[in-house]
């Protein structure tokens, strides 16, 4: 989404959104060295000790061309199995407290569809737990099925053709993915929303900090190009200064829906995602990956306290899974 969720520039700018205490520079340091497209490289030598373990399981129920340790396919079908389990929140809720990872996707060329459910970030936990939700959807259990919906929104029209098939930017998710009817967004009265124009090119200018991408001088071309393509006036978002109105007036935004924080980045578009919650408190939350608190949790800032403190984020926009593609 892309994302990166999917998703290298997707989850792009993470650990910038959550501003920590002044003591605490050296590690907002580190995160960011660790998760932003800009610096997916460096997140390398972190994710190897993840993805050591991620060979192809050795099991016909996985299909060819799938990255999927044996632990996290029986977690596939254990969390599929569990019929209580039927909403992209129920499935997040499972993963808090899971070790935040970045970069766990950057782990085969040719690229593959890599499951990891040990280390999530971002991007990967809005993708696991929509995907799951998918599969519940279709009354399926198994890893096959899964992995399909996987890549139903990882890349574009639903297909891994290579790396720069996946949507790498946010921007490429939310185009691809309601063109194809597999998502919508969630539509916020005008009055409370302003207009939103993006410029993408860090990945390409920005080659030699990825992997997959330095010394591919045809990838390159082929993702300056994506995006140009998907440059220019996208819509309307919701500023910051208004995430924190009630549930009467954000009503449209629903349990399980796709938070995603806009930047005024450089060559970025969106910084951050996560899973909508309405807490007790009758305010906006939201669960996610945090590169902060190096884990996922059910945020128990509001999301406005949490945009408050990010002097780059100019709001957000919210995104449905709705799997008509």
């Amino acid at each position: 989404m892309g994302f990166g969720l999917h998703s290298t520039a997707f989850f792009a700018f993470l650990s910038f959104l959550e501003i920590m205490p002044l003591l605490s520079l050296f590690s907002l340091l580190f995160s960011l060295w660790t998760c932003l497209p800009w610096m997916q490289t460096a997140a390398v030598a972190q994710t190897s000790a993840v993805s050591s373990s991620l060979a192809p399981a050795q099991s016909d129920k996985v299909p060819q061309g799938v990255v999927c340790a044996t632990t996290d396919a029986a977690e596939v079908q254990r969390l599929l199995s569990d019929k209580s389990l039927k909403t992209p929140l129920d499935f997040a809720r499972k993963f808090l407290g899971r070790p935040y990872v970045a970069a766990t996707l950057e782990v085969a060329d040719p690229e593959q569809v890599v499951v990891n459910l040990q280390g999530l970030d971002c991007a990967t936990l809005v993708e696991t737990s929509q995907a799951l939700a998918m599969t519940r959807r279709e009354g399926k259990t198994d890893v096959a099925s899964y992995t399909r919906n996987l890549e139903k929104i990882r890349y574009f029209d639903g297909i891994n053709r290579g790396y720069t098939s996946r949507l790498h930017y946010l921007s490429f998710w939310m185009a691809d993915l309601t063109k194809r009817k597999v998502a919508k967004e969630v539509v916020l009265p005008q009055t409370l929303t302003l207009p939103l124009e993006i410029r993408l090119n860090y990945m390409s200018t920005h080659a030699d900090a990825y992997p997959f991408l330095k010394n591919h001088p045809e990838r390159v071309s082929e993702m300056a190009r994506l995006e140009r393509k998907y440059s220019g006036k996208v819509g309307r978002y919701l500023p910051k200064s208004n995430a924190g109105l009630s549930r009467t007036q954000l009503g449209a935004i629903q349990d399980g829906d796709i938070i995603t924080v806009v930047t005024q980045k450089a060559g970025l578009d969106y910084s951050h995602q996560g899973i909508a919650f309405w807490g007790n408190d009758g305010k906006l939350h939201m669960l996610h990956a945090s590169s902060e608190r190096k884990r996922v949790i059910a945020d128990e800032r509001t999301l406005e306290d949490y945009l408050k403190r990010i002097s780059h984020a100019k709001g957000i926009r919210v995104f449905r899974i709705i799997n008509k593609g």
